[in-house]
């Protein structure tokens, strides 16, 4: 299982820090939206367990993860720790989501740095069931090219969508996608979950589309076709 995760950001130490100490930057990049997204917020950021490192370095998160940042040529390495597993603890069925939930976020904090600094994200979110098939396979994303490669594809939804890609891992991948922004571009995220004993033998997957200053038309337009989709591939 992969305890230490971490991406480059092009950024210096003191643009990341803030977007990890100002909650409504937080809410720029961590999860999506929903109604609990303020309090997941703060109860993970800003609990009064949340602990600052010196020189605004580090930061342990509620829970015990630790964020830290270091300096590196192409601009900040941030790096996320896991806490030691604790198999007796309510959570330790949910541990490899959590690792595999840090990893997606580190790579919108990436984004929203990179990309929208100053923006105002939109996001759709899709769960889908394990017993309808990998995501990944379904949307035709699992032939992607290297990353920062460009591409240009007609996912399963029926969306002709382009840009970059902007990550690969053994259980996600991450793509630019230029519909997604008024200005520049927006992020999707597709990541398979692991089956759960007698929680979620099946496993599953899930979709977050990050958009940018999409007009409401629009925006309606990509929530439907995802909707769509999942209806007529996973039931409703």
């Amino acid at each position: 299982m992969t305890n230490n995760l971490s991406v480059v950001v092009n950024a210096d130490a003191q643009q990341v820090w803030t977007m990890l100490r100002e909650p409504s930057l937080v809410a720029q990049w961590h999860g999506w939206e929903a109604d609990d997204l303020n309090d997941e917020i703060k109860q993970i950021y800003f609990n009064t367990d949340v602990v600052e490192g010196p020189d605004h370095t580090s930061l342990t998160v509620n829970g015990g993860d630790i964020f830290e940042l270091h300096p590196v040529s192409g601009g900040t390495e941030v790096r996320i720790t896991r806490v030691a597993l604790d198999h007796d603890s309510e959570w330790a069925d949910w541990d490899e989501d959590i690792t595999q939930g840090w990893l997606t976020f580190l790579h919108q904090l990436r984004f929203a740095l990179e990309r929208h600094p100053h923006g105002h994200r939109r996001t759709h979110f899709v769960s889908l069931p394990g017993k309808g098939g990998p995501a990944i396979e379904k949307l035709g994303l699992g032939d992607l090219p290297p990353v920062g490669e460009e591409y240009s594809l007609t996912l399963a939804t029926g969306e002709k969508i382009s840009g970059k890609v902007w990550f690969k891992s053994r259980h996600q991948v991450g793509l630019t996608v230029h519909s997604y922004a008024e200005h520049g571009d927006g992020l999707l995220i597709v990541a398979e979950q692991l089956p759960i004993p007698e929680k979620r033998p099946d496993g599953g997957s899930m979709v977050i589309a990050s958009t940018y200053d999409l007009g409401a038309h629009t925006l309606a337009d990509i929530r439907s076709s995802w909707d769509n989709w999942k209806a007529e591939n996973y039931g409703s």
